[in-house]
């Protein structure tokens, strides 16, 4: 059970702390000194390293989160679990939504240097990170007070 919480956590670690570090950190300072070809060139390789680990996060947080649900006594689980488990699924949706649509649209905008159909993708996976971002720090907050309130 120990091993499935620690995975459970790294899996989040990574996950909400690279949307945190790329949207708080890397993005304003790469809209202020790249033009518009360097940017979104930079970003389709930020998001190319970034996105299979995301992939990865998202398998492990939602099977050791699976496990530990089953360990807390599935749907009579408390309701932070219930709500952790219905914000964690909403935050996997929207990153498969990013990852086949507008990062996509993105790869092919840098590979074919349109670099307005190319901000324009960046714009919406901007706009869903930031919600994403939100709904992760969101979730660990309803996990944390809730545990505190249980």
């Amino acid at each position: 059970m120990q091993i499935a919480y620690l995975l459970h956590v790294l899996g989040v670690v990574v996950w909400v702390g690279g949307m945190f570090f790329a949207y708080m950190a890397l993005r304003p300072v790469a809209a202020s000194v790249l033009e518009p070809p360097q940017r979104l060139t930079l970003w389709a390789g930020v998001f190319g390293r970034f996105f299979p680990w995301v992939w990865v996060s998202v398998a492990m947080i939602l099977a050791t989160g699976l496990y530990l649900l089953m360990l807390m006594g599935g749907s009579g689980a408390p309701h932070y679990a219930l709500a952790m488990l219905a914000l964690g699924v909403v935050m996997m949706a929207i990153f498969a939504h990013v990852f086949f649509a507008p990062y996509g649209r993105l790869k092919r905008a840098v590979a074919a240097q349109d670099w307005k159909a190319g901000g324009a993708a960046l714009g919406q996976i901007r706009q869903l990170v930031g919600l994403n971002l939100s709904l992760g720090l969101l979730t660990i907050a309803v996990v944390f007070l809730g545990r505190l309130f249980a």
